[in-house]
């Protein structure tokens, strides 16, 4: 499987997931989200993925993304809207109101072609899209919150209680192993959460099932699976992505002691804004050393 056909299953897969569980979670799980929100999301991701493109392609002087590849090649293209605008209506808990919504939507979408790092072969991104437009509405909207827990299996009983979150943490799983190749980060991340959840137990006397409860949640598996581990906007590289699980379950912890709530997302978007930081900084320094050697060639060209 070549790497485009690789990503094309990951994406593929995601929004499949994602889009299941919405329609589970309105049909079926009993969650309290307007069944709106998630087409208000759509109705915004698509759009604005498209004009935003459009834009970017005229103003680089290159066709857009999205004509490559015809009808599917315009599928896949706007498959990582669909993700996002899913996420952030999953995630996001705005009472009866929808503008949070589209707002969070517009700054997780524009974040993509705003917030970018150089790269030898043009730019990229590195905030991830769905978690920056969450955090950036709780910021902007206090009153704004996360969708409660209890929802994601509030009309479940017996042994549906146990099935349904391992279905799900059985899929992700799996996605992650085979396609994302994001296995070395999912292990950081839980590693060293947990391994902060024994430091703040005995650092502060708290039983220690209280900072390790998280980790049996059906949020968290969500979390693991289908946010920290965006193909997009993580290392590729094994080493880096263990650092970067492991620096965001440690920033977490600091977090809490903090008394910050939704320590999660603020979290995520802590370490990849660092990230960010630091591929700006080598992509300048590569610069600057570039820069001399072809002043260099240049005063070495005979002179005609």
């Amino acid at each position: 499987m070549s790497p485009l056909e690789r990503r094309n299953a990951a994406l593929r897969r995601f929004a499949i997931s994602l889009t299941a569980f919405t329609i589970a979670g309105a049909f079926l799980l009993g969650f309290e989200d307007s069944w709106a929100q998630p087409l208000v999301a759509l109705a915004v991701a698509y759009p604005l993925e498209l004009a935003l493109e459009t834009l970017d392609a005229w103003a680089h002087r290159r066709p857009p993304r999205y004509r490559g590849g015809g009808r599917s090649g315009f599928v896949y293209y706007l498959l990582p809207a669909h993700i996002t605008a899913l996420s952030i209506a999953l995630l996001v808990y705005p009472n009866a109101r929808l503008m949070p919504i589209v707002f969070a939507t517009t700054v997780g979408i524009g974040s993509k072609f705003v917030l970018r790092v150089p790269t030898p072969t043009g730019s990229r991104h590195f905030l991830n899209p769905s978690n920056i437009g969450i955090v950036t509405t709780l910021l902007v909207f206090p009153w704004v919150g996360i969708s409660p827990p209890y929802q994601f299996t509030e009309n479940l009983y017996g042994i549906w209680d146990w099935l349904v979150p391992l279905a799900i943490l059985g899929a992700g799983t799996m996605l992650n192993a085979k396609l994302t190749g994001k296995g070395p980060l999912v292990a950081g991340w839980l590693a060293a959460f947990a391994g902060q959840a024994v430091v703040r137990s005995a650092v502060f006397g708290t039983p220690l099932v209280a900072p390790l409860l998280p980790m049996t949640g059906l949020v968290f598996f969500i979390y693991t699976n289908y946010m920290i581990t965006d193909p997009g906007t993580t290392p590729i590289a094994r080493r880096p992505q263990i650092v970067f699980g492991a620096a965001t379950a440690v920033v977490y912890g600091l977090l809490v002691d903090l008394h910050i709530v939704f320590g999660l997302f603020f979290a995520l978007a802590i370490v990849c804004t660092l990230r960010g930081g630091l591929l700006y900084a080598l992509a300048l320094a590569a610069q600057r050393e570039r820069l001399p050697e072809a002043q260099l060639a240049g005063s070495l060209r005979p002179a005609r």
